[in-house]
């Protein structure tokens, strides 16, 4: 049985199409990386030890790098059975994990990586039977 897959993908959830022989299946993948993590509290800190209370840069980008790669793994689990893979989205997260597909050594199918804007469910679902169809890799009717 044939799969191909098409994911629309930012740092904050994915949403994978499957299309087979047999049908269509989705799926959604959330994300936990927080990219700006803010201060608890009401108000901005006063006083000499503020420094003390905010975690530096490189320790909350470490944190956002560790959330990021246990993302990517869960979607790469759920595609790891494709044959042909169309990734899009909006922003940089459809090349970190054509990057880390490559790394991999399934960047060979990658069908086409493409940008686009917010999309609904239906809207997605769509863009993935309409790029297969015209590969000339749609679903048999």
């Amino acid at each position: 049985m044939r799969t191909r897959v098409g994911l629309w993908i930012d740092h904050k959830k994915a949403i994978i199409v499957a299309v087979t022989d047999k049908g269509e299946e989705a799926k959604l993948v959330i994300s936990t990386a927080e990219k700006h993590l803010s201060r608890s509290g009401d108000s901005p800190l006063k006083g000499r030890y503020e420094a003390d209370q905010v975690p530096p840069d490189d320790r909350r980008q470490k944190t956002f790098t560790g959330h990021l790669n246990i993302y990517y793994d869960a979607v790469i689990a759920c595609i790891r059975q494709a044959e042909a893979i169309l990734i899009f989205g909006p922003g940089e997260a459809k090349g970190e994990l054509r990057k880390r597909l490559e790394r991999v050594n399934r960047g060979g199918r990658i069908v086409a990586v493409e940008t686009e804007d917010r999309m609904t469910y239906r809207q997605i679902a769509a863009r993935v039977r309409q790029h297969f169809a015209q590969a000339g890799q749609g679903r048999p009717t």
